[in-house]
């Protein structure tokens, strides 16, 4: 109840005092950083991650693009593997990070965004870097399988604005 009458109280004082204040309740005592659910975004809005899935995007001979969950990818050319995340009620700009490490450096690394775009000194990490605005609240990003990838364990992790909130292991296999 104390938390309660100091939110009433700190609301009260800001409205008068055009101060913004943190509101604390007890959920957010309870599960402190526990979880990396809740993540700062460059419009300072906290988006809420409702769903994370990483998997397979394949195009078929109509164009039509159909996305299938799983942790193993066949290392068919032309297919994509990628993640997906889900916000709920987010509007705004998201600046989010993808750290992709793979067990051994690839024959090549290609990105349509050098820019953003850095791989680490022994090859085998690429970090790239955007702000874009989610799409129906989804924020993604896929690899075309190219030859000279290397098969084996895999991860992903996604940060918003340096906050970890996604990790995604997932393996490439023969096809």
């Amino acid at each position: 109840m104390k938390i309660l009458d100091s939110q009433v109280l700190l609301g009260f004082l800001s409205l008068i005092l055009g101060v913004t204040t943190p509101i604390v309740t007890n959920s957010s005592i309870a599960f402190g950083e526990s979880t990396p659910k809740y993540a700062q975004s460059i419009s300072n809005q906290q988006p809420i991650v409702n769903k994370t899935e990483f998997g397979v995007r394949i195009i078929n001979s109509e164009g039509k693009v159909n996305f299938f969950p799983t942790t193993t990818v066949p290392l068919k050319q032309g297919d994509a593997y990628g993640w997906k995340i889900k916000l709920d009620n987010y509007q705004g700009k998201v600046k989010w990070r993808e750290v992709l490490t793979l067990p051994q450096a690839p024959e090549t690394w290609t990105t349509q965004d050098n820019k953003n775009f850095s791989i680490s000194a022994d090859g085998k990490t690429a970090i790239s870097k955007r702000i874009e605005t989610p799409v129906n609240g989804v924020i993604e990003n896929f690899w075309t399988v190219s030859p000279g990838d290397p098969l084996g364990k895999h991860q992903v992790k996604v940060y918003i604005d340096e906050r970890l909130i996604a990790t995604f292991d997932f393996e490439i296999v023969p096809f």
